[in-house]
């Protein structure tokens, strides 16, 4: 389905190098914010209290934060569990204070607002796990930009394997350069939607890279920026039904999702704006600077079994 259809090809290889300039400028500046200011990172992988808590009732997510809020805790985790009566807090582990006596406060806090609030369970989640969670979260990483060159290689060719990754770790890069930036709370939730950008991201890098193939089968006398931008260009319009639709979700979640899922929303909403710039303008165009040609994608038997004769051969768009 096409919403339009753009008849002459759009030059976007002509202003390449200056969009990758902006991109690596970005992409360091990213770098540099990482290394300076680092991730906030949350509970799961700082450590911290975890309480389980149970209400007669539906229990008002909205109104537990504030109260734990209000008690003086910050950068507080609350949602539910299991059901709509049973509420999870993490607590951020605090100098000087035990993980029993913040349970306590809380706990104190929250009977205040609701006398009928009972504690189901407390324990205190120690570094060591969160260091395993971050370990978990770079081989998870690992594994997913790895299979990509793999299946991009075998499929394409290792030229659009190398752009690919190079792609979209750019937009994982920055992704992150934006979460120390403003110093948002990094969480499980939040490595969840980098690595859902990360499959996102290649989804789309893989449509325009199929519609190169089949341009250099089609158009024998186009250059390799011609094909390029025609490919990009003959994807225009399922890039904007695709994009617009999944970004009306993520928009919906940001802006009604509530605190739990605004950050992986936020992620999100990062990560496929930054995700269709570095398909057209960072694959792309990498691909193209590592010399990819006719010759890499069309067999040699499927070029001789080409009439020169046929006129869509040799034409031109």
């Amino acid at each position: 389905m096409e919403f339009f259809r753009i008849k002459r090809d759009i030059p976007f290889m002509k202003y390449a190098l200056i969009l990758n300039v902006i991109s690596f400028v970005t992409f360091a500046l990213a770098v540099f914010f990482l290394v300076t200011r680092g991730l906030h990172l949350s509970v799961e992988f700082t450590g911290g209290t975890v309480m389980e808590v149970a209400y007669k009732q539906t229990a008002d997510i909205g109104k537990v934060r504030e109260t734990v809020s209000g008690a003086g805790f910050t950068d507080v985790t609350v949602q539910n569990f299991g059901g709509s009566r049973d509420v999870m807090i993490r607590l951020p582990v605090q100098k000087g204070v035990t993980s029993a006596q913040q349970s306590e406060q809380v706990m104190a806090a929250l009977k205040a607002a609701d006398p009928e609030v009972t504690l189901r369970r407390t324990e205190f989640v120690g570094p060591q796990v969160g260091e395993e969670l971050v370990h978990g979260g770079l081989m998870a990483l690992g594994m997913v930009v790895l299979g990509i060159v793999i299946y991009l290689a075998f499929r394409f060719e290792w030229k659009f394997g190398v752009a690919a990754v190079i792609a979209n770790l750019h937009d994982v890069v920055i992704i992150l350069g934006f979460f120390a930036f403003f110093q948002w709370e990094f969480s499980l939730s939040v490595l969840a939607g980098v690595l859902a950008v990360l499959g996102y991201s290649v989804n789309e890098s893989v449509v325009i890279f199929d519609r190169i193939r089949e341009a250099f089968r089609k158009f024998r006398k186009l250059s390799t920026p011609e094909v390029i931008d025609h490919a990009i260009t003959s994807t225009m319009s399922r890039t904007i039904i695709t994009h617009a639709s999944t970004e009306a979700m993520v928009l919906s979640m940001f802006f009604f999702g509530g605190p739990s899922l605004h950050y992986f929303a936020l992620a999100l909403t990062i990560g496929i704006l930054f995700g269709i710039y570095s398909s057209v303008f960072v694959a792309a165009a990498i691909a193209m600077w590592l010399g990819v040609k006719r010759e890499d994608l069309v067999k040699p038997s499927a070029r001789k079994d080409m009439d020169p004769n046929d006129p869509n051969a040799g034409a031109t768009v």
